[in-house]
């Protein structure tokens, strides 16, 4: 499978489960495994987990260390898995930005309506979907949070471009008003890896990430290891059976001086 098929294959998997939930467009719009039809086998798959429905997502320590509340601006990058949990937090006074790039609405423009019918849905109506090139965002500005889920390490990889990731760092500051937060959720990497692993094994050195981000004018706010695995020996490509939903997973928090 190429690495684009396996990024599509997440992100699939987390944008279905939205649209699932809800029941927008229709159970087994698309499958689990790839972007695509759903085999006639697989016209009633069950829906993929969310922050919602999976405890193992950590959703309420996860937002608690992003500190979102009531009325609060959102942007979720590559948004999948949490923007519904996201949405209820916020509130009817605030506001979710569901960011999907153009680089993989390119390839995948499905995504777009997916989300969209997710947007539609009366319970949601505080989320907006928005879509650009991921060096040009165009987020809008006065976020008091941008969040983004096991995607980060994508930045780095050929089907995104690779993105210019200081641009891209510059952007989320600039889009975020003084005192707001950016929040990076991964698979960790081993220690001293760096970017070896983002396109093979899926994962990178929590301390790049850090460097990167820092260099955008952030400063570190906080780091969180509740979705920590020691177990994961960081060896393993995140979708391997024996891990897939158990990996190693770090959350940095990075706050934008006032």
């Amino acid at each position: 499978m190429s690495r684009m098929s396996r990024f599509a294959s997440a992100t699939a998997m987390a944008l279905s489960t939205t649209v699932w939930a809800t029941g927008t467009l229709g159970v087994g719009a698309f499958s689990i495994g790839a972007f695509g039809l759903t085999p006639p086998a697989m016209a009633q798959p069950q829906a993929p987990a969310d922050a919602l429905t999976d405890p193992a997502m950590k959703r309420a320590e996860v937002l608690a260390f992003m500190g979102v509340k009531p009325g609060d601006k959102v942007a979720d990058i590559v948004a999948g898995r949490f923007v519904r949990a996201l949405s209820q937090a916020v509130g009817p006074t605030g506001k979710v930005y569901a960011f999907e790039p153009a680089e993989v609405i390119k390839v995948h423009p499905e995504i777009m309506a997916m989300m969209q019918g997710l947007s539609a849905d009366p319970a949601y109506a505080n989320v907006a979907v928005l879509t650009a090139p991921i060096d040009a965002p165009a987020l809008p500005g006065g976020l008091d949070v941008v969040f983004i889920r096991q995607n980060y390490h994508d930045l780095h990889d050929k089907f995104m471009g690779p993105a210019d990731v200081a641009r891209f760092n510059a952007n989320v500051f600039a889009a975020l008003k003084p005192g707001g937060v950016y929040v990076v959720l991964d698979h960790a990497d081993a220690a001293g890896s760096g970017l070896t692993g983002t396109q093979t094994r899926h994962r990178i050195d929590p301390a790049t990430v850090k460097a990167e981000v820092l260099a955008a004018g952030f400063v570190l706010d906080g780091e969180s290891t509740v979705l920590a695995n020691p177990a994961d020996d960081h060896a393993k490509f995140v979708f391997d059976p024996s891990l897939r939903g158990h990996t190693d997973q770090f959350l940095l928090r990075f706050r934008k001086p006032r």
